[in-house]
Order: structure tokens, then sequence, then C-alpha cells
């Protein structure tokens, strides 16, 4: 890797590594999934079932978190955590019946909420420590390993259709993530204030604001989570592409998500965080519903590009959102976002077996509906045009 002197790119560097890596990761595995049910031989409640257990994990996961956030600090949580997903990939390769692949995808569920809570710790430090925006780009390049990944599935599945050999390559790469990430990461957190770290110790019910919020991250997870992973087999199954053709589905939604990200943080500087969530949502949920109307390849891939230019800016806008309020829902919301974006794909699954894909993937358009209107509810930080305007007013003046 390159060597950086600017301690701020550095750190931004180490940790939008971290981020590349779960979306490479998860990438990885989600854009084999026809591969895995063929060789285990599962049925579509089957596969919605092994993406539950992610689900369950992921919830099980975030008590044990909170005391490793506390005992270790988020450094050293991300490379234990981003470790253990790499060996979960390997044995993936492996598994040899249904219920293994259940506990290992239970695990996987374990270590990404580990890994997510970790690194947007991570980039919250980095946006205090030194006082500038990067949360969207974060997230920009877990979209980009994503992206990788599914284009690392179509050069492996066209050389060969070989398990081993496509995780044991991941594996080298997510590797050499982990040692360019590490050495780079902030040791020290976000500090809290002494009355919220006295807070933490009382069980206090979260704010209606925070489920709002914790409602957003959910369902825009959910939205984000399908893509992943049905939308090769949404391809394959219903549209009837070709075999190297089933992964685009989630290279064009990442690239999509890429492409917004980077320019997101100017985006919410011009238009405020609520409007690009509202509105971008809203396109995401319309465009994929007509594309599903339209049925074929084509529309299929037009309607996953609304869904990954629409949701791109749900994640970094909620998560800057929450982090306003404090650390307690900064969790909470990190919680419901990580648990829809594993436990929700699997509720696409049991809805595709009952009724059909196509009715699946329309609950992911749905999904994409229901964030516009939780957005709605929630109390975004003003666009920074509106800000300066504000800040140009005579003191005494009343400001409303």
């Amino acid at each position: 890797m390159f060597p950086v002197r600017d301690e701020y790119r550095r750190a931004q560097l180490a940790v939008a590594a971290l981020f590349c890596f779960l979306g490479f990761q998860y990438g990885t595995w989600a854009s084999r999934l026809p591969a895995i049910k063929a060789r285990l031989d599962l049925s579509p409640a089957s596969v919605g079932l092994l993406l539950m257990a992610t689900g369950v994990g992921a919830a099980a996961s975030f008590p044990l978190v909170a005391m490793l956030m506390r005992r270790f600090g988020s450094r050293r949580l991300a490379w234990v955590s981003a470790l253990g997903l790499s060996l979960i990939l390997l044995a993936l390769a492996w598994v040899p019946n249904y219920p293994t692949a259940l506990v290992l995808m239970c695990l996987d569920g374990v270590a990404v909420g580990c890994l997510n809570v970790a690194m947007n710790a991570q980039g919250a430090a980095l946006e205090v420590k030194y006082q500038r925006t990067t949360m969207a780009k974060l997230h920009a390049t877990f979209s980009g390993g994503s992206l990788c990944a599914a284009l690392l599935a179509s050069a492996m599945n066209a050389v060969s259709s070989s398990l081993v050999a496509h995780f044991a390559t991941a594996a080298v790469l997510l590797a050499l993530l982990i040692g360019y990430a590490v050495p780079g990461l902030l040791t020290a957190d976000q500090q809290q204030p002494e009355s919220a770290k006295k807070s933490r110790r009382k069980l206090t019910p979260p704010s209606r604001l925070t489920l709002w919020m914790g409602c957003a991250m959910a369902f825009g997870t959910i939205t984000e989570g399908a893509m992943n992973d049905w939308s090769a087999l949404y391809l394959k199954d219903v549209a009837k592409a070709a075999a190297e053709l089933a992964p685009m589905g989630i290279a064009v939604v990442s690239v999509m998500m890429v492409l917004a990200r980077v320019f997101a943080d100017g985006w919410r500087s011009r238009w405020g965080d609520g409007r690009i969530v509202r509105v971008g949502s809203a396109l995401a949920g319309l465009g994929l519903a007509l594309a599903l109307l339209a049925g074929g390849v084509v529309p299929a891939l037009i309607g996953f590009a609304c869904v990954g230019l629409g949701v791109a800016a749900v994640t970094p806008c909620v998560y800057v959102a929450a982090a306003r309020q404090d650390s307690d829902s900064l969790a909470l919301v990190a919680a419901m976002g990580t648990v829809g974006l594993l436990a929700g794909p699997a509720v696409i699954g049991f809805i595709a077996d009952g009724s059909g894909l196509v009715w699946g993937m329309g609950a992911v358009a749905a999904s994409a509906v229901i964030v516009s209107l939780c957005a709605t509810r929630i109390h975004w930080p003003a666009a920074a045009g509106a800000r300066a305007a504000a800040a140009a007013v005579p003191a005494a003046e009343p400001v409303g």
C-alpha cells in the first residue's frame, strides 16, 4: 500500500479500508448465493433462513459489542472482528451441510455487528478530531467494496465455478485491507461528556426521535441489503439473465451508490440531509416498482440503479443525525441498521417463497417508501447554506 504523510488523510484511508473490507466480505458471499443455494440444494425459504441467521447473530451481538467497546475500544474491536470475518468466509467455501452453514452465518452476523459499530465509531471520532465531514465518503467505500466483490465474482465465475478458489482469493485481498487499516486507525474514540458517561449506566428507553431514526435506518438497510442478497437471483431466475450477468445486479447498485456517496456531502450542504433522504428513498421505491412491472433484464438493471442512487445517502445522513443526539442513540440506530441489513433480506426470502420473487422485490420497493415517510419525522441538521444565512443575521435580531 502507498504511504500517506498527512495525518488526517492517513486516518481517513485507514477507516475507509474497514468500510471497504466489510462491503467486500459481504458482497463476496452474497454474489455467490446462487452457487451456495445449488450446492446445498436449498429452497428460497432455506436461503431466507440462512440470511435470517446472520440477522439473529447481529441482534445478539450488540450487548456484547457495548461491553467490548468499553473494554477494548473501537480500534482493537475492528481488527479482531475483521479477522473473524475473513476466517468465516474461508469456512463458507468448505461448508459441508446446511446446519453448519446456519452456524457460520450466525457467527458472521455477530462479527458484522462488531465491525459495523467499531468502524462507525472510528468515523465519528475522525470527524470530531479533525472537524471535517467524511462519513458519506467512508460509506462510499463500503459500496466500492461490494462493487469489487461483484466484479471479482463475475471474473472467477467465468474462469472456474469453484467456491474455494474464489473465497480464498477474496480472503487474501481482505488480509491486505486489514494490514493497511490497522496501523492508521485512531487509538482513542470520540470523547463523551461526563453526564453522558454516567447516564449510560442507567437503562433508559429510547426517545421517539431515536426510534424514528432507527426505523429509517432499518428499512434503508433492508432495501440496501436485499439488493445485494436477491438481485442476482432475480436476474437469473425471474429475468432469465445468463449466469455471467447475474452478479451485475449488485455491480449496478454498487456503482450508483459509490457515485452518489462521493458527491453526497456536497448535496447535503446544498439541500440538507432531510430532503436528500426523503427524495432519494422515494426515487428508489418508485424506480424499483416500475422496473418490476416492466419485467426483463434491462428494466431490472435500471430499477436497481434507481435504488442505488436513492438510498446511497440514507445511512450516512441517519448516522450523523443519531450522533447529534448521544452515543446511546448512535448505538441503537447502528444496531437496528445492522439487523435490517442482515435480517430484512431473509424476510424477503420468505415472501418470495410464498408469493414469488417479484412480490419479494416489491416489498423492497415498499421498504424504500417507508424510509421516506420516517424521514419526515426526524429533525435533520440544517443545510450549510441555511446555517450560513442564519449566521449572517445580526445578533440583535431573533433567528427562527
